[in-house]
């Protein structure tokens, strides 16, 4: 069953729109030929354990552009940390084909998908570093600090900004997507400086946090 008939063109151009993005028929298609291959390295890799086309539509594309709503703008340099199948980084560059996106991620599987879907897209402006995130050096793996660091993955807050620190720029921000048991974390994050947004997921009842720490000079110390 492809795109169409599975009902999740439809379901993308109603959650783009509803974000206020142009479900365009190059971003289309580029989402149409990501959840083909997705499905297909999931029977050998298990990239994900969401396997129908809408719930991936609606819980890994949809979802990863909720991370754009605190951008400060298109052109930025973005590491995803942990970026496994590519959520959030690669639907973000898709969307947002300016910003300079670096997925770091460990599993030599799934970096091999990386390096397939970005192939099959044709992106540029994207890396892939096959490393865990505390083996980044910077300059090294990493030219230049970047300018935001991003994850889906399961870190806390704290654990997140102690291991992500060092790819930061001074100014930058730390953003991470967050579930309803939010504010019992916030409370233990000490001194760091945040900003909350709730925003929901389109197309469900689902409320996410993404939760947007500023560099300060605390955060290096």
């Amino acid at each position: 069953m492809n795109f169409s008939e599975s009902g999740a063109e439809e379901v993308l151009k109603k959650g783009l729109v509803s974000m206020g993005l142009n479900p365009s028929d190059d971003r289309m298609h580029c989402f149409s030929i990501y959840l083909s291959e997705l499905k297909k390295w999931n029977k050998a890799c298990n990239l994900t354990g969401i396997r129908n086309d809408k719930d991936i539509v609606i819980k890994h594309f949809l979802d990863s552009l909720l991370y754009l709503s605190p951008l400060p703008g298109d052109f930025a340099r973005v590491a995803d940390i942990g970026s496994g199948a590519g959520f959030p980084g690669i639907p973000m560059k898709i969307i947002r084909p300016g910003l300079e996106m670096f997925l770091i991620e460990p599993s030599g599987k799934k970096a091999a998908f990386l390096r397939r879907i970005i192939r099959q897209l044709h992106i540029e402006g994207i890396e892939i570093i096959e490393k865990r995130i505390e083996e980044i050096r910077v300059p090294g793996e990493l030219a230049a600090p970047v300018d935001i660091a991003l994850t889906r993955a399961l870190f806390n807050m704290k654990e997140f900004v102690r291991k992500t620190a060092h790819i930061l720029k001074p100014g930058g921000v730390f953003i991470l997507s967050k579930g309803p048991k939010v504010k019992e974390e916030l409370e233990k994050t000490g001194d760091l400086k945040y900003e909350l947004l709730e925003i929901p997921l389109p197309l469900t009842d689902i409320r996410r946090y993404i939760v947007i720490i500023k560099a300060t000079r605390a955060v290096f110390v």
